[in-house]
């Protein structure tokens, strides 16, 4: 047998990549005109709960990129009291594999990828969906994958006003601190959910609830507006649906009835949102296969799960980057 080697990418390596904003973008839109040309696989993500704790539960992400020929499998936990024990909430190993043989190819540590793809997505979201001009920024949630959500959204808007909020004082002010230092702007922190959001251009609502908890009240929504709600648990009112002009979805097929968690389950579950009323995937926008915004009254609804493609697409270019520079270790697998 032949021998097979496997690169592995550490925390510290994928740091020293330096990914930035535009290759991350890059990399996530890649993985998006793929999907909405019909030329990846996207499995249904799986929930593994564990027995011993009811604190949290690993997703298995599983998924195929044919432009890119690589396929791949995330394991990412979620467990919402880790800061006590300071762990990060969320980790993840990325494993990449050649689809033709299923020769092992990579092992990447996926925690930032994660935050990097989630921020993407949000951000891609809006460069097809919101409108051009928007200038105020609202957001909810300081988890790991908040910071990017705010840093690539701010890459393509240059907003005039950020506003933040979550539930403890220390996490959003600490939020707030490291988002003035690296954007080089003043953020404002809110000591409620709406101030935050109400006449907001851009609206996302990424909490983290115990509970379904309605929290986001339908009326503080601007018209034409872009809201992006995507906590594991919903915080949303039934009627937010009721305002919108279009809905789209990262992946239809993680959104339908019958599937636990998500922002929007209670509005799947009664039909609110369903295949008939779906406006488009948002793979199928930017391959250019459906409408993206077509002006400035529409208020639009993005609702995002998570894309094991674009775990991959991000991780593939990490791997591509990271031979050039001469960074991870080689492991020998056989």
């Amino acid at each position: 047998m032949q021998s097979i080697d496997i690169t592995y990418l550490n925390g510290p390596d994928v740091k020293a990549l330096a990914l930035t904003d535009a290759e991350i973008l890059a990399a996530v839109e890649s993985a998006l005109d793929a999907q909405g040309r019909g030329e990846t696989v996207i499995e249904p993500r799986m929930h593994l709960v564990p027995e011993s704790s009811d604190k949290g539960h690993f997703n298995v992400l599983r998924g195929y990129i044919k432009p890119l020929h690589v396929a791949g499998v995330k394991v990412v936990s979620d467990f919402v009291d880790n800061y006590k024990v300071g762990l990060p909430s969320e980790m993840a190993l990325l494993n990449l594999f050649d689809p033709d043989t299923g020769k092992p190819l990579a092992v990447v540590d996926a925690t930032a990828i994660t935050d990097m793809r989630t921020g993407a997505m949000t951000a891609l979201g809006a460069k097809h969906l919101a409108r051009k001009n928007s200038k105020i920024l609202g957001h909810i949630g300081a988890r790991g994958t908040s910071y990017w959500n705010v840093r690539l959204l701010d890459s393509l808007y240059d907003f005039d006003e950020i506003r933040v909020h979550s539930r403890r004082p220390e996490s959003r002010e600490a939020f707030a601190a490291r988002l003035e230092q690296d954007l080089g702007k003043p953020i404002i922190v809110t000591t409620d959910w709406e101030s935050c959001v109400r006449g907001a251009d851009i609206v996302v609502e990424a909490s983290r609830l115990p509970e379904p908890t309605p929290m986001l009240k339908t009326e503080w929504i601007k018209p034409g507006a872009f809201v992006v709600p995507y906590g594991t648990m919903s915080a949303v009112e039934l009627s937010l649906t009721d305002i919108m002009s279009k809905m789209v979805v990262d992946d239809w097929g993680q959104c339908r009835k019958g599937l636990p968690f998500g922002a929007l389950r209670p509005h799947v579950e009664s039909d609110r949102l369903s295949e008939q009323n779906l406006h488009a995937e948002l793979g199928q926008i930017v391959a250019g296969k459906k409408s993206g915004r077509e002006n400035d009254d529409e208020t639009i609804l993005f609702w995002h799960r998570g894309l094991s493609t674009t775990d991959i697409a991000l991780g593939h270019a990490m791997l591509m980057k990271a031979r050039a520079m001469g960074l991870g270790q080689t492991l020998k697998f056989a």
